[in-house]
């Protein structure tokens, strides 16, 4: 399967193929009023007052609750790191096919995995997307190509994770939980930790394509960065809201399926979706973090209403989980969906 990237750039594609088409309609309600996206400073989780941080918490949980996504600053990831990062996979993706396919993953667990759509076995319209996804913790794998691409690769995912480990000692906080009830229950210190960098081509019919459907992430939460380029919407009362112009140096949080299942559905996953441009090339870069491979994540105790509802999911083991996104169609929490009770 020829990358979306090639099929550009070898400028016979003045229309987008019939297998690139992609059916929006049903879902393509776009929100007419500027909304307001929570931006958090999650410095003051470790640097604010009591009160302050106290604040923040609470910020915290209502961003959860009410959106399953918000923004992130003064965040100690330095620019200059996420700038290197960026340029690095803008490099990757420009080593010829023939480089990139000696990092063509076969299985769905390979420690690194370059391809494009998403799964292209089973995708019934491809996405204008091409992708490399690197397991980098707890083992850390990354390409050797380009010269000095592994070393950043390692020093984000580092920074990152500490940023993660942060934000869900807060999260389990506004549960009402101990800062690191979430943390030790589900073992996130040896914890799995996916880093996904996502290419979206110019694309000469952009409102034919889509770069990845309506869909929700596994794990407990992703952390996303983007060149300078928009192209993320998220779902919010029923409307897809545009994420346009985030703060300078910000990360995107959004809720992963697995903090719904451990939270028996108090913060919901958020379901969202890329769409392309038809003048230049889009870069995002998500880190999903979840608990190791063979932990079973079900509601926590704590947070189930024996005398109303009880459990709204079952235990399901991550592994699991991520075998059963990859097997079937990306279509909105058509995964989650699966393990309701």
């Amino acid at each position: 399967m020829f990358s979306i990237k090639s099929q550009v750039e070898s400028g016979c594609l003045t229309y987008v193929p019939p297998k690139y088409v992609f059916d929006k309609s049903s879902s393509n309600c776009i929100s007419s009023e500027a909304e307001t996206i929570p931006t958090i400073d999650v410095s003051l989780l470790t640097f604010g007052t009591p009160d302050q941080r106290s604040k923040v918490i609470q910020d915290i949980g209502n961003a959860c609750r009410d959106w399953g996504f918000f923004m992130i600053i003064n965040h100690g990831v330095p620019e200059t790191l996420r700038d290197e990062m960026l340029k690095g996979c803008q490099s990757f993706f420009n080593l010829t096919e023939e480089e990139k396919k000696e990092f063509s993953g076969k299985q769905l667990f390979d420690p690194i995995s370059y391809g494009t759509s998403f799964n292209t076995n089973i995708d019934t319209s491809f996405f204008w997307r091409d992708y490399l996804k690197v397991w980098v913790h707890p083992n850390f794998r990354a390409p050797h190509k380009p010269a000095g691409f592994s070393e950043t690769v390692r020093e984000f995912s580092k920074r990152s994770r500490e940023v993660a480990s942060e934000l869900v000692r807060g999260i389990s906080e506004s549960l009402g939980l101990e800062e690191r009830y979430i943390e030790e229950t589900y073992d996130l210190e040896v914890g799995s930790q996916l880093l996904v960098v996502n290419l979206y081509p110019p694309c000469p019919e952009p409102e034919v394509a889509i770069g990845l459907p309506p869909h929700t992430d596994h794990g407990i939460l992703t952390l996303l960065m983007q060149n300078e380029l928009s192209g993320l919407q998220v779902m919010h009362n029923g409307t897809w809201v545009p994420v346009n112009d985030p703060p300078p140096n910000s990360f995107l949080v959004n809720m992963g399926d697995h903090m719904e299942i451990l939270t028996n559905g108090k913060y919901k996953s958020v379901v969202h979706r890329a769409v392309v441009n038809n003048k230049e090339t889009r870069i995002s870069l998500g880190t999903a973090y979840g608990p190791p491979l063979d932990t079973v994540v079900s509601p926590a105790p704590e947070l189930v209403d024996c005398e109303s509802c009880g459990s709204a999911y079952r235990g399901i083991k991550y592994r699991d989980y991520l075998v059963l996104q990859k097997t079937n169609h990306l279509d909105s929490k058509s995964c989650l969906d699966r393990v309701r009770i």
